[in-house]
Formats: structure tokens, C-alpha cells, sequence
């Protein structure tokens, strides 16, 4: 740092303009006083308030079990992994550095990953509102900054793709991908049924991402999917569906990749069994948007893979003209 050669009197990035003191940090001038006394007691506040405020890695990691909590498994992961990121890029920043321009920055260097972009976006955010109701900043410097474009996913797994992820799967894999395609539901909200769930109505369903509550009326496909489930256990009771506690995320996901490695099909998700759901419910003339316990049609859409390509017909310039 240079040697002061004005002002010498005060402290370090203290500077008087128009008859007041401002404490001058990454260009933003912030208003001390008029009088020199007060404004350097103010100085002293803030340093203090500085000193005790931990750097955004430390933050991140108290802010984490607040952003976590109530999350599907699946989603906690991404989180994580996210913040452990953040960690990495905001290492040299205490929370009240970080601006509006930083977060667009980090946008821009994730450009190419729009969907780790905006996922990154989204925790940054979530940090800041734990740190808004701390009150260790004054502004949430993520509010206002766009999220990128995502193209949308149209994979669409056929019956015949399906029925060869099937042969290969195991017992267990295969209830729960019949359990997803019968009821349209999140994998996460089908590992996680439990016995009391089970009605003569249907399967009750509180949806864990968007807290949508319904009911799945029984079908031939669902009763069959829900005995296959229970059959894994023998005459053993469980209070859940798939044992004594939910099923983990992460053995239904390894299980189906191998089953699609083995199988040979390719670019498959878990994911798509909703979409495959969905997609079949809306040409069967019900209603995909209610399956899928969604409150907006917009969002429904994009789960729908049949779009109707139209067929067009240009105009008859030359034929009219030679008439």
C-alpha cells in the first residue's frame, strides 16, 4: 500500500470530501460523519463488526445445515456441492465484499454449464438470505441478477428401451421403476413411501420438493408395482414401502446406471421415467399438469415429449401467375 501523502491524520482508507469522512473499500464510499471525533468512532465500529464477521468459506459452511434443511437427498448433494465451489471462488471475500457484480462474474466463467450456473445462483442466493436474516449484510447481492437459458431436455425412453432396463434390473430397481412410471412421481417422493401411505383410495403423496399434496387413484399398474414392492420383504412389515427406512437416492441411481450399461441404452436418466409418465397421461386424456403436482401448465410442458411437428403449406406464387 502506498504512503499516505494527505490527510496523514487518518487511519487507513479514511478520506474527507465535501466537508464529511468516508471509509472508501473496492470503490464504494461509505458515509462516517461530519465530525471528526464521531466519524472515526464509526470507523472503529465497522472495523470491529469487520474483524468479528468470518470470511465467505467460514460462512458458507454456517449457513449450510439452514439451506439444507427440509431438502430432497438428491438436491442436498447438488447443493453441497455447489457451496463447496462458492468456497473455492469467494475464498478471499468476507460476506459484505461480495457485490452484484461478483455473482455476474461467476455467471459468466459457468457459461458453458448453464444448469451448474444457475444452481449456483440459486445456493449463492439462499447463503445471502441466511446472511440478510443475521444480519451481516444489508442487501442480497444475487436479487436482479438473470439466470441462463437452459436448453430443454426431449430424451424420451421408449417401451422398448424401458423393457430392456427391466430384463437387466434387479428386483428392487425394477419396483421402483414401475412404481415411477405408474404414478409419475419424483424419484425421491417414491423411495420415500411409507405404509400409512397406502390407502384403499390410493397412495397419498406430499411431494417433498414442492410440498403438492395428492392422492394416486389406484390403477392395475400401480397395485401391481406397489405388491412387486412389498413382495421384496416376504411376510415382513415395514413402515415404508421399501424397508425400514426410505430408500436411498443413491442405491436406486447406481442401480439404474448399471442396469442401462448392461442393457446398452444410452442418455437415460431416472429422471425421464416422470417425463415418460407424464407424456403417456396427457395422451391418454388425463391430466399430466395434476400427476405431476404442478401449478403452473408452463412447467408441465416441458415434461411432455410428443410435441406435434405441423405440417405446413407454402403458397402457389407462380401458378397464380401464369393463370
Amino acid at each position: 500500500m502506498r504512503p499516505r501523502k494527505q490527510q496523514r491524520n487518518l487511519p487507513s482508507c479514511v478520506y474527507q470530501k465535501h466537508g464529511a469522512y468516508y471509509l472508501v473499500k473496492q470503490n464504494k464510499w461509505i458515509r462516517l460523519g461530519t465530525e471528526l471525533g464521531a466519524s472515526l468512532a464509526e470507523y472503529a465500529r465497522l472495523q470491529d463488526n469487520r474483524l468479528k464477521t468470518p470470511g465467505m468459506s467460514a460462512f458458507i459452511d454456517e449457513a449450510l445445515p439452514t439451506i439444507l434443511k427440509g431438502k430432497a437427498e438428491a438436491t442436498r448433494k447438488q447443493y453441497t456441492h455447489c457451496a463447496r465451489k462458492l468456497q473455492d471462488i469467494l475464498a478471499e471475500f468476507s460476506p459484505e465484499q461480495v457485490t452484484q457484480r461478483d455473482v455476474v462474474q461467476i455467471r459468466r466463467s459457468l457459461a458453458e454449464t448453464p444448469g451448474l450456473a444457475n444452481r449456483m445462483i440459486t445456493v449463492l442466493k439462499l447463503i445471502f438470505d441466511h446472511a440478510l436474516d443475521e444480519q451481516i449484510v444489508d442487501s442480497n447481492p444475487v436479487i436482479g441478477v438473470k439466470r441462463l437459458a437452459q436448453t430443454a431436455r426431449t430424451r424420451r425412453i421408449t417401451v422398448e428401451e424401458l423393457e430392456a432396463i427391466r430384463a437387466t434390473a434387479s428386483p428392487l430397481l425394477r419396483a421402483v421403476i414401475d412404481l415411477c412410471v405408474a404414478s409419475g412421481q419424483r424419484i425421491g417422493d417414491v423411495c420415500k413411501i411409507a405404509r400409512t401411505d397406502i390407502t384403499e383410495n390410493g397412495i397419498f403423496i406430499e411431494q417433498q420438493k414442492t410440498k403438492s399434496r395428492l392422492t394416486l387413484g389406484w390403477t392395475a399398474e400401480l397395485r401391481q408395482a406397489v405388491a412387486d414392492a412389498r413382495a421384496l420383504h416376504g411376510n415382513v412389515v415395514h413402515p415404508y414401502l421399501f424397508g425400514q427406512k426410505p430408500l436411498a437416492y443413491h442405491r436406486a441411481q447406481a442401480q439404474w446406471e448399471r442396469a442401462c450399461k448392461r442393457a446398452g441404452v444410452e442418455g437415460a436418466v431416472l429422471h425421464d421415467l416422470r417425463a415418460m409418465a407424464a407424456t403417456e397421461a396427457d395422451a391418454q386424456g388425463f391430466s399430466a399438469q395434476k400427476l405431476l403436482g404442478h401449478t403452473d401448465a408452463r412447467v408441465t410442458q416441458r415434461y411432455l415429449r410428443d410435441k406435434i411437428v405441423p405440417t405446413v403449406t407454402g403458397p402457389s406464387i407462380r401458378q397464380k401467375a401464369n393463370s
